[in-house]
């Protein structure tokens, strides 16, 4: 690979990330993210666990249809 293509590349996956974060940053006002079923915490004196695995599964999904939309498109 050379250098444009990876600055292309590079670019591309920016750009990803910035409209992801914004739908994210959106859907926050719909969803209460990190207060789902499933999601968990546990707190003690002096520590915080907190297990968002309601939040990793709905997610999880969602990237998965988002993903099988984008690969059926580019066939």
């Amino acid at each position: 690979m050379d250098i444009p293509s990876i600055a292309r590349w590079l670019i591309g996956s920016g750009l990803l990330l910035i409209v992801i974060g914004s739908l994210v940053w959106i859907s926050s006002t719909v969803i209460d993210w990190g207060q789902l079923p499933g999601d968990m915490s546990f707190q003690t004196e002096s520590m915080r666990v907190y297990l968002p695995l309601g939040t990793m599964i709905v997610v999880s999904v969602i990237l998965t249809l988002l993903l099988n939309l984008l690969l059926r498109m580019l066939r």
